[in-house]
């Protein structure tokens, strides 16, 4: 085999140096005519110059140029950004700073005027006014009863006889209804306030099927205790309704004790029903007194009812024992009569002390007693209406 030897000749562009068959006459390169026929040596001269002045070729391959360009870009964006936070003036947010809060001075209220207290008025008593007696009042129960007073007033006031003896005509000085004056303000408590501020209680809620029996058997306090100390006026109670349950009044536990302790005087008993002066006639055929329980009575202690006659000729006084907190007046008591008798009551704690001869017991007083109150009766018989 043998090579094959280019026997075609070519020169060379003294321009642009780009080579060309020797027949060409002019360069396709860059648009250089030949005239003439160089000289070889001198061509081979200009062929050496034109190859000295070329410029190396690199090649690349396209992932190596892909690349370098990445890095071009990275470096400016890294100098473009150091520039800006350079040439940026002061306080322009930057989001890598977080801003320290600062505090927001708190509005201070000026000081609120106080308001000088008002004063009480006080009651201003008037004097009393000018009644006349007329064909239907009947008696002074019905008047004091009308104008809303108590016999004893009008008695005072007209300074009448006991029996408030009145006829039709007659002028009676009616006075005006006393206001009640509320009690001073005082730091030591009342012995009832006293009682529950230092009695131990048990909060509940009434359930279904409780009664106030139930609930007095399930914690051994009686059931006048519970109603006193929870203001209750029945022996109902609610499903839902929140009570305290005094434990201080439960009684004690049985067992044998070597010495008897003697309770402490009880305080007086606090009157309820009737309202001083109240009027009863023969239609309220009921008389029922009523006071506050002073605590568990223990046994041999009760409550002395004493309720006495003051309008009589002679005074009749009633005296009876009971360990309820209520009385009703016996009916032979209550003369029926057309005369207005004014009755006083009081209670007072006892306790017994022994028995007399006859086996009754011997009563002694084991309290303070309580304050007096009076009320009237006129036993006047109703007639009926006849029938037409």
């Amino acid at each position: 085999m043998s090579l094959e030897t280019n026997s075609s000749k070519t020169k060379v562009c003294p321009t642009c140096g780009t080579r060309l068959s020797e027949s060409a006459t002019r360069c396709l390169v860059c648009g250089t005519e030949f005239n003439a026929k160089p000289e070889p040596k001198a061509a081979k001269k200009v062929e050496k110059s034109v190859q000295a002045s070329r410029m190396p070729v690199v090649t690349l391959s396209l992932p190596a140029a892909v690349g370098i360009v990445a890095v071009v870009i990275v470096v400016a964006a890294v100098i473009v950004f150091f520039l800006l936070r350079a040439r940026a003036p002061e306080g322009t947010f930057d989001p890598a700073i977080t801003p320290t809060p600062s505090e927001t001075p708190t509005a201070t209220l000026p000081a609120t005027a106080t308001i000088p207290p008002t004063d009480v008025p006080t009651a201003t008593l008037q004097p009393p006014f000018d009644y006349t007696v007329a064909a239907g009042d009947g008696t002074c129960s019905q008047i004091a009863y009308t104008f809303g007073i108590s016999v004893q007033s009008i008695i005072i006031t007209n300074n009448l006889a006991s029996s408030c003896p009145i006829s039709v005509g007659q002028v009676l000085k009616i006075p005006y209804p006393t206001p009640t004056i509320a009690p001073a303000a005082t730091n030591t408590p009342l012995p009832v306030d006293a009682t529950k501020q230092s009695c131990e209680t048990v909060p509940i809620t009434v359930q279904d099927g409780d009664t106030l029996s139930s609930i007095s058997l399930n914690y051994a306090v009686p059931m006048d205790a519970i109603k006193e100390f929870n203001g209750l006026t029945t022996d109902n109670v609610f499903v839902g309704a929140n009570l305290l349950i005094p434990l201080c009044f439960r009684a004690a536990t049985p067992g044998a004790t070597p010495t008897a302790t003697i309770p402490p005087p009880y305080p007086a008993p606090n009157l309820l029903l009737p309202a001083d002066g109240a009027a009863f006639t023969l239609a309220n055929d009921v008389v029922t007194l009523q006071w506050a329980s002073v605590g568990t009575l223990r046994d041999g202690e009760a409550y002395q009812i004493t309720v006495e006659d003051i309008t009589a000729s002679q005074t009749r006084r009633l005296t009876d024992y009971v360990t309820d907190t209520k009385y009703i007046v016996p009916t032979s008591y209550r003369p029926k009569d057309n005369v207005a008798h004014i009755l006083r009551w009081w209670i007072t704690p006892v306790r017994q002390a022994g028995t007399d001869d006859q086996g009754q017991p011997i009563w002694a007083a084991s309290g303070a007693v309580s304050d007096k109150r009076d009320f009237s009766w006129v036993g006047i018989a109703v007639e009926g209406t006849p029938n037409p």
